[in-house]
């Protein structure tokens, strides 16, 4: 293709309007593994074995009102599970589900084989090349839900993508719902960080599903970290409880760094964040029985000299690994891998270790992936480059999984036919009708020689990037929302708002 081919092609897919979103991926047929059916049924009784004998801190009255409705002994907010019990409890939740979307073309399927991935969640800094490293505002946030609508290989809106810090903490939610609401028409997550604020994440999506909100299938994802080690606290149960009772799903993932929340062994690891992952999973279906959850798995590990978190290291994969097979055994979907980094910039570190991150995830059976796309900084920073980039990989992986075609289309027999011994392909009627979409582009990535490369400015990918996104931004494109629903969001946002700051106490 030629330059002037490649920049028009480059211009025309950056100035689309329709924005569509890629199938979903689906797993192949074979799953890697790292421990064996002996070893994952051991790491299953020396979880169990923890429940029942050292128990989990659940840190709220109603949770602990739940908990002894359903003949849990708690003592000391400690509660201890019967192993038999916990199974009885997560065999009720489904194996596979559907989360709706507003524009229902982009709905998931979350479970069995298929794959969606999500944007980078959280981070309270923004990095881009002219900027530099930054706290996140609003602008960042609505920046990111655009850039994710925009982008086809994202299938979830995510949640805060960056922390928009210009917004006062007790209200910040609010503002984060209206423009998931406003700004994209994937599915998004709602609010973990109180009761309230699921609540108030709970009302906006009835406004913008209507009566179908409450037609069975959920619309909004929560993730319910537990705070290792073994500790669940009253923002997350708060939230658990009245996301689940609206029979929305939850991710329940302990927050594992191996040598600090959790054993140096990985075995030790492994058999603390089941324990965690089974309890929160067990209670989710004590308030609401058949709750769509997901069973989630997030390990890292420290350096053992400095204690920082390191990502990337090669046993937090081999974690993610047995993690995933654990959740296979219970019969339920898993989230895990993403594209970590410990690195400040989108550099060399920052590329390897994303690949490592995530490519052990995607052949071994992970379901739903948060922070696909933007993580910096140990999930410090979301950068605006390095989710570009990503998102070029998360291309590559749609078409890594979708194997290989063997149609009789596909043998090409009649172009091997026509080309002669040491003729070539270039011409053929097979090759004409299939070129366009032949092999995976990168957009980013250069093809070129190194003279037209310098030629056109010597640019490296980063650089490339960042045109790139700048380029999206300039040619977004609001999705359809009806005004009156609009209205109503902002009718009820201004009143909750006011609600908090006169009442700022009871804002959690």
């Amino acid at each position: 293709m030629t330059t002037a081919r490649r920049r028009r092609r480059t211009r025309e897919q950056a100035t689309s309007t329709t924005f569509p979103m890629a199938p979903q991926p689906r797993h192949p047929g074979i799953l890697y593994t790292s421990a064996t059916d002996e070893n994952v049924e051991r790491i299953h009784q020396k979880s169990m074995q923890i429940l029942s004998e050292v128990g989990i801190a659940f840190l709220d009255d109603e949770a602990q009102a739940i908990l002894r409705a359903n003949g849990v002994k708690v003592v000391d907010d400690i509660a201890y599970f019967d192993p038999a019990h916990v199974e009885e409890l997560i065999a009720r939740a489904p194996s596979k589900f559907t989360l709706r979307a507003r524009d229902p073309q982009k709905s998931i399927v979350v479970g069995e084989d298929y794959i969606a991935f999500s944007p980078v969640a959280g981070p309270p800094f923004t990095y881009d090349l002219d900027r530099g490293r930054r706290e996140s505002t609003m602008a960042d946030f609505v920046n990111f839900l655009k850039l994710t609508h925009m982008t086809p290989f994202l299938h979830f809106g995510g949640g805060i993508i960056s922390e928009p810090n210009d917004i006062p903490v007790p209200e910040r939610h609010l503002d984060v719902a209206y423009a998931q609401a406003k700004y994209i028409d994937r599915s998004h997550m709602g609010s973990s960080i109180s009761r309230d604020a699921a609540n108030d994440a709970i009302h906006v999506a009835r406004l913008v599903h209507g009566d179908a909100f409450d037609d069975g299938d959920p619309r909004l994802m929560i993730i319910v970290n537990v705070s290792s080690p073994r500790r669940l606290d009253e923002r997350m149960l708060g939230s658990l409880i009245e996301n689940a009772r609206a029979g929305q799903v939850i991710v329940i993932t302990p927050f594992i760094l191996s040598g600090a929340m959790g054993p140096v062994s990985i075995a030790g690891t492994l058999a603390q964040l089941n324990a965690e992952a089974l309890a929160g999973l067990a209670f989710v279906q004590m308030v609401n029985p058949g709750c769509p959850v997901i069973y989630g798995s997030f390990q890292a590990v420290i350096d053992l000299q400095s204690g920082a978190p390191v990502f990337g290291a090669p046993e937090s994969q081999l974690s993610a690994l047995v993690s995933i097979q654990l959740a296979r055994r219970y019969g339920l979907p898993f989230r895990g891998s993403g594209m970590y980094t410990s690195s400040k910039v989108p550099d060399a570190q920052s590329a390897y270790e994303s690949a490592m991150a995530m490519l052990p995830g995607l052949f071994s059976g992970t379901n739903y992936v948060l922070h696909a796309a933007g993580w910096l900084e140990a999930g410090l920073t979301a950068g605006y480059e390095k989710f570009i980039l990503d998102s070029e990989l998360l291309g590559m992986f749609h078409k890594y999984l979708s194997g290989i075609d063997f149609s009789e289309e596909a043998f090409a027999m009649d172009s091997i036919r026509e080309v002669e011994p040491g003729g070539h392909h270039l011409g053929t009627a097979h090759t004409m009708a299939n070129f366009r979409d032949a092999f995976y582009r990168a957009e980013i990535f250069d093809y070129n020689s190194a003279e037209q490369w310098l030629e056109e400015g010597g640019k490296d990918a980063v650089v490339r990037a960042n045109t790139k996104f700048k380029q999206m931004l300039k040619a977004y494109e609001l999705p359809a929302l009806d005004p009156g629903i609009e209205e109503a969001i902002r009718e009820y946002i201004e009143r909750r708002r006011i609600d908090i700051q006169n009442n700022p106490q009871d804002a959690y």
